[in-house]
């Protein structure tokens, strides 16, 4: 009966242990941002060597989740940037000038030079 009863309060003691490891793993998490549902999600995924880590192991391992999954403790990651306006996907801009029939602009410069009279240009 007494090695019983022995047995049950190391359980107990045991138990309170987890729990208060458990709760400095919250805390340290808490404390960089983590609530609610992303709270759950930071603590499954919070990786700490040592079963009994000591404060500064755990805040060290909470700050390198911390720099992982930013979402997790309320930061916004910066989303990729977007394509210019009216550029097609995968693509830039382009900066040429629009296309004009072929030998327009030779004509052009010839009409300048006076190597063909005004008039002909409406005849085309």
């Amino acid at each position: 009966m007494a090695a019983e009863r022995e047995l049950q309060a190391a359980r107990r003691e045991e138990l309170a242990a987890e729990r208060e490891r458990a709760a400095i793993r919250r805390a340290a998490l808490v404390a960089l941002g983590a609530e609610g549902d992303d709270l759950t999600d930071a603590e499954r995924l919070l990786a700490v060597d040592e079963e009994d880590a000591d404060d500064a192991q755990i805040q060290a391992a909470a700050e390198a989740l911390r720099s992982r999954r930013p979402e997790l403790f309320g930061e916004v990651r910066s989303p990729v940037p977007a394509a210019p306006a009216g550029a097609p996907a995968g693509r830039a801009p382009s900066r040429t000038a629009p296309r004009q029939k072929p030998g327009a602009a030779g004509l052009e410069m010839a009409q300048r030079r006076g190597l063909i009279p005004e008039f002909s240009n409406a005849a085309s």
